[in-house]
């Protein structure tokens, strides 16, 4: 599992309930989340949960499977090679300009 994105204003632009308020008035949350937008819950004033509708959850789903560029990494045939930097130094030459 992922966590939340490091920056909070991520999140900031869909509405946001008190978990005591959506568990009242779930109903009008799952509406709400089918028919507009997602629908954040909150617990003790965090970030808990978002409720969005299947659709919007089927869409991500690819997104989800994709691997990350550390795992397309380390499953390539060259990811047992060691790369050492070179002590090599380049050659250094004066241009004018």
């Amino acid at each position: 599992m992922s966590s939340l994105p490091s920056h909070p204003s991520a999140l900031d632009c869909y509405p946001n309930w008190k978990l005591e308020d959506a568990k009242a008035r779930f109903s009008e949350v799952v509406r709400l989340a089918r028919e507009q937008t997602p629908q954040r819950i909150m617990v003790r004033g965090k970030d808990a949960v978002v409720i969005i509708s299947a659709q919007e959850f089927a869409k991500l789903l690819p997104l989800l499977e994709q691997p990350n560029l550390h795992d397309l990494l380390s499953q390539s045939p060259l990811s047992h090679l060691d790369f050492e930097q070179s002590s090599i130094q380049p050659a250094v030459r004066d241009v004018e300009l």
